[in-house]
């Protein structure tokens, strides 16, 4: 499966190229889908709710330092990401 495309669809996520946290993303297949589903998806799904809002209360300034557009985004791997994030706070 190519990772950089998969919950892209329009249809099923509005502004799909935008980051939005708050996004109702039920139907995402982040971690697999059916039979396929990876089975450290609840460890994930609660170390991320940890990190980002304890990240979030504890710097509550934080944003990017750079433009969004200038961001390089990494498309020529197995996981879809940045190569650096610029942050300030």
């Amino acid at each position: 499966m190519a990772n950089d495309i998969g919950n892209r669809d329009p249809e099923v996520f509005p502004a799909p190229d935008e980051l939005d946290v708050r996004r109702d993303a039920h139907r995402h297949v982040a971690f697999g889908f059916g039979v396929h589903q990876c089975l450290g998806q609840p460890l994930a799904r609660m170390e991320l709710q940890v990190a980002y809002g304890t990240l979030y209360k504890r710097i509550p300034t934080l944003a990017l330092a750079t433009e969004f557009e200038k961001i390089p985004f990494k498309h020529d791997g197995q996981v879809y990401g940045v190569y650096e994030l610029p942050v300030t706070w």
